[in-house]
């Protein structure tokens, strides 16, 4: 029976990276109910992955390149590093939802696989948004602060897409991406929320921050994430009667942008 758990527990966690990342990992995994429910817990992990290496790429860059244009070439790896996976849902569900359309149709319209001007403009629009802050973060002052905040904002956005596979139903009840992930309970969303404060924690120590900042901010990227995620969800079940695949990676893009703007407004009214 223990045996039989930890396999589950590692093979949950290569299934969330395999699903969450670019990155090949040259191994086998059923993605089926009792490892991907487990692979909730992984989550901030594999967005703690992608947020070392834009760190790593930004101390590369920093010698030598502008702020602006190493901007866009971390955002470039981001983005490179999810396969585009979440971008791919904020633009569908830009499609859908922005459509205002009847519900069905919304839900129809996020199934195209074709991206209309609604998707390609909030595409843009994010991009240039999140571009922008990083430039800020990468120009300014506090550069103890910017290599634990780039790693930790990957990790709770992706942490709250657990929370909303758990606490919000499947708008497609039995197709789509989101039913694979059907047996993921409350309580393994609120693991994974663990799971990034721990990581958060550990990382502003590691940056030689105080005890009561790395506190502070642990509390802050929490509350950001789970107030603005809370709201985004709770419109996005009222427009389709649940939440979808595409949805996920569309809150997973908003909550980025949404901590990256709650940092850089914190941080330039220091």
């Amino acid at each position: 029976m223990v045996r039989h758990e930890i396999k589950l527990q590692l093979q949950a966690f290569v299934a969330a990276f395999q699903f969450l990342t670019h990155v090949k990992i040259p191994i086998a995994v059923p993605f089926n109910g009792p490892v991907l429910s487990r692979s909730i817990l992984y989550f901030p992990l594999a967005g703690a992955f992608i947020g070392a290496c834009l760190a790593v790429a930004s101390w590369l860059l920093a010698p030598y390149i502008p702020a602006w244009p190493a901007a866009v070439l971390i955002l470039a790896l981001w983005t490179a590093l999810s396969g585009g996976l979440h971008l791919d849902g904020w633009m569908d569900t830009a499609d859908g939802v922005l459509s205002h359309r009847s519900r069905e149709r919304m839900l129809e319209i996020m199934k195209d696989s074709r991206v209309g001007a609604m998707g390609v403009l909030a595409a843009v629009l994010l991009l240039l948004f999140k571009a922008s802050l990083l430039a800020e973060l990468y120009k300014g002052n506090q550069i103890s602060l910017y290599w634990p905040l780039l790693v930790c904002v990957p990790v709770w956005s992706r942490a709250w897409m657990g929370a909303a596979i758990a606490f919000w139903p499947n708008a497609r009840k039995n197709e789509g991406m989101g039913v694979l992930f059907n047996e993921v309970k409350g309580l393994q969303a609120c693991a994974s929320f663990l799971v990034s404060a721990a990581v958060t924690y550990f990382l502003f120590e590691l940056a030689g921050m105080e005890h009561n900042a790395s506190l502070i901010w642990m509390l802050l990227l929490s509350m950001v994430t789970i107030s603005c995620g809370g709201l985004l969800a709770a419109w996005l079940h009222r427009k389709l009667g649940g939440l979808t695949g595409d949805t996920y990676g569309a809150m997973n893009e908003a909550v980025e942008a949404i901590l990256l703007f709650a940092i850089v407004v914190w941080i330039h009214n220091q």
